[in-house]
């Protein structure tokens, strides 16, 4: 009798295994909006940090791309730790010197200290992503991860919202220094968090997720093929490439809106802190949208990779409908809804991306490609901002920039809908 009303008891304190893998999410999601808020500093500084610092279009497009081109090279070996050391070891380790690399940012007396920052910012962020898509892969049967990498991937979206009108504010506060340190300090709270409550789960959790009872977290010798191999395969290079397209569009908007609509609209820091956040919010409803359409279409049949590929695909190409007509009107209401729809729509992929690694990559190489694709990503990303500084500067005009975007969104649909065919096996 005590044995069964102690086994009651033990069971009634027993969570749940969905819920134990979202508190993991929504400690995920609180995190990514810490990530792009660091991310967001500068461009939010962008206009500010130019006069003082007497930097042209072109030298801004530098030092907005400085943290890129180190975050889509450090991505390669990131995904390999993260691979070998499991996410909560390299993520916390992550989280700490990102935001020292914030605080000290807020120090910068020149071009070269801060692009220096920017640098070392890029190398200490590329971990988280991929970190998180090994998160939700350990957590979650294949049939529901989509959705719960969606949410975490709203973070970032969710930042780009709040970051325009709360950084701007705080900018015109305490100053573009004490918006850095303060991003940073917010980044202590939470790597405390992450240390505390983030675990892997156990053998039993394993066999309640996926009817496996082998401890994933202890086996990273069950890979067959090696990092190396894996940019042996079309599907590695179609990914590769759909990243580059869709990243290049992204911090096009992430490094220049404030500036578009400052030079080309305008307006003032405070009004476009708040009318650039109107773009943002609608990419807050996209990034679920992607999840949850891609699980449905797996729950009704479609193979794990085509019902991956189908909401990336018609995102892509709603996204370019959307992005290229921008400068061509001469209504600024217009303009904004044309960049809101747009944003919207390129919101779509990036979630249902990282869930994509789960299904093409190999056993226990899931955050290898994760990482690999996001350096092609980030290839994208980091060459935005310094190609649009140039055309600006060349042409006086954001014209040819926004043909540009239009056109890298048809990129990603090829990469994705045609180059990636199949998962990576021996076999392929």
């Amino acid at each position: 009798m005590e044995e069964a009303k102690s086994s009651k008891m033990v069971s009634a304190q027993k969570k749940p295994i969905g819920y134990v893998g979202w508190c993991m999410v929504l400690l995920l999601f609180f995190g990514s909006i810490v990530n792009y808020l660091d991310r967001s500093t500068l461009s939010i500084a962008n206009t500010v940090i130019a006069d003082q610092f007497n930097i042209g279009p072109a030298g801004m497009g530098i030092l907005l791309s400085a943290f890129l081109w180190p975050y889509a090279l450090a991505s390669l070996p990131a995904g390999w730790i993260i691979d070998k050391a499991g996410p909560k070891k390299t993520l916390g380790w992550s989280i700490f010197l990102w935001s020292s690399v914030s605080v000290i940012s807020g120090f910068a007396t020149g071009f070269f200290f801060l692009f220096m920052m920017r640098v070392l910012l890029g190398i200490t962020e590329s971990p988280y992503f991929a970190s998180g898509v090994k998160v939700t892969n350990r957590w979650f049967p294949k049939e529901q991860r989509a959705f719960p990498t969606s949410v975490f991937n709203m973070g970032p979206t969710v930042a780009k919202a709040i970051s325009l009108p709360l950084l701007s504010a705080i900018m015109l506060a305490i100053g573009w220094q004490g918006m850095f340190i303060a991003v940073g300090l917010l980044g202590f709270v939470f790597v405390i968090l992450w240390v505390i409550f983030y675990r892997d789960p156990n053998a039993e959790n394993n066999f309640e997720i996926n009817n496996d009872n082998t401890d994933q977290n202890n086996h990273p010798s069950r890979a067959q093929i090696s990092w190396g191999s894996l940019f042996k395969y079309r599907s590695t290079w179609g990914m590769v490439i759909g990243a580059f397209g869709t990243n290049f569009t992204l911090w096009l908007y992430l490094t220049w809106l404030p500036g578009y609509l400052q030079t080309a609209r305008n307006m003032d820091i405070m009004t476009t802190g708040w009318v650039a956040s109107i773009p943002f919010v609608a990419g807050i409803f996209g990034v679920p949208i992607g999840g949850l359409l891609s699980d449905y279409l797996l729950r009704k049949g479609f193979s794990p990779i085509k019902a991956r590929k189908i909401p990336i695909v018609a995102a892509s190409i709603l996204a370019a409908a959307f992005v290229m007509p921008v400068p061509f009107v001469s209504s600024t209401f217009i303009s904004v809804m044309l960049l809101s729809i747009g944003f919207f729509a390129s919101s779509v992929p990036p979630s249902v991306m990282w869930t994509l690694n789960t299904d093409v990559a190999p056993q226990g190489r899931v955050a290898s490609l994760a990482g690999i694709q996001n350096f092609g990503g980030f290839l994208g990303g980091a060459l935005a901002p310094i190609l649009t500084g140039v055309i600006v500067q060349v042409t006086g005009s954001f014209k040819l920039v926004f043909i540009t975007g239009s056109l890298l969104c048809i990129v990603a649909a090829i990469g994705y809908g045609i180059i990636l065919k199949r998962p990576i096996t021996n076999r392929t």
